[in-house]
């Protein structure tokens, strides 16, 4: 056989390989998680409810929450989402004392645009939030659920 001929061969059946192939994607259901949980991804608020987003900002300002106050109401959705930076969100016990069902502290965010929503499912009342890794830096906040 000639060179030629073993080039072509082999150019097709990597073609018909590549071709015949399809990628695999991420499931987009995530398992249940407790109720008091944050859950994956986004969360569907209530027909009467909102989503108030909530931008994860580090940069020659400082490490901020944006808006870093929110008012809302039970069952809306306050959606973190990283600007610039590597974030989590954390409802600690100790800044937020007597309040029951807080959700666990998120994972870390790395990526522009990903976002951990919270449902705010946890009670009424004035709750403190922060980013741990730049909490000393004031990276802090505080929502009041009506």
């Amino acid at each position: 056989m000639n060179n030629t001929f073993r080039l072509f061969a082999a150019a097709s059946v990597l073609s018909f390989v590549a071709c015949g192939e399809k990628p695999q994607t991420p499931a987009t259901q995530a398992p249940a998680a407790p109720s008091n949980a944050l859950p994956t991804g986004q969360a569907t608020p209530c027909p009467t409810c909102k989503v108030i987003e909530i931008t994860m900002t580090s940069n020659d300002k400082g490490n901020f929450f944006e808006p870093n106050k929110v008012e809302a109401h039970a069952g809306d959705v306050l959606r973190f989402k990283v600007n610039v930076g590597v974030h989590n969100v954390n409802f600690l016990p100790d800044s937020n004392a007597g309040k029951a069902n807080l959700p666990p502290a998120s994972q870390m965010l790395q990526l522009p645009g990903q976002t951990q929503d919270v449902v705010l499912g946890f009670g009424k009342g004035h709750f403190y939030f922060q980013c741990d890794p730049h909490a000393a830096l004031g990276m802090r906040g505080h929502v009041e659920v009506e």
